[in-house]
């Protein structure tokens, strides 16, 4: 069985390719679960953290904690991430501890091209989200 590194081998170039040309970097965190941190040039405040599982491989970008939320408007942004799931294209909202993220997975046998392109959707649909839910936030 590949290691987490070994199965995301050139994932910086592709994800690159996938961004447009963007710069990508990648950088393991140390720790019992094989981590891996995404980068993309422009992007930093978003990062994406690439794990595994037995079962599948995880990708996940944290967007915001519970601090930086409008305490009057908690209940809307819940309510309303509730409704945005089903329209977020191979991502879903969900929480991380006190962080807010979206996460994506993809079968533990997935290329290294679609885990990439994973990412790069991942990272556009962070983006669209902070956009869109910034009303939320202070």
């Amino acid at each position: 069985m590949k290691t987490l590194l070994e199965q995301l081998k050139s994932l910086d170039v592709l994800t690159a390719e996938a961004m447009g040309g963007a710069m990508v970097q990648l950088q393991p965190i140390p720790g019992d679960v094989p981590v891996v941190q995404v980068a993309i040039d422009g992007r930093q405040e978003l990062p994406i953290f690439v794990t595994s599982t037995d079962s599948q491989i995880l990708c996940i970008c944290y967007l915001w904690s519970d601090d930086e939320v409008l305490p009057e408007r908690r209940t809307d942004l819940l309510q309303t991430l509730l409704d945005l799931n089903p329209s977020v294209p191979l991502s879903a909202f969900g929480r991380v501890g006190n962080r807010f993220v979206l996460i994506g997975a993809l079968s533990n046998d997935a290329r290294v091209e679609d885990i990439a392109h994973e990412v790069a959707v991942l990272s556009d649909n962070a983006l669209d989200a902070l956009t869109a839910l910034q009303e939320f936030l202070k």
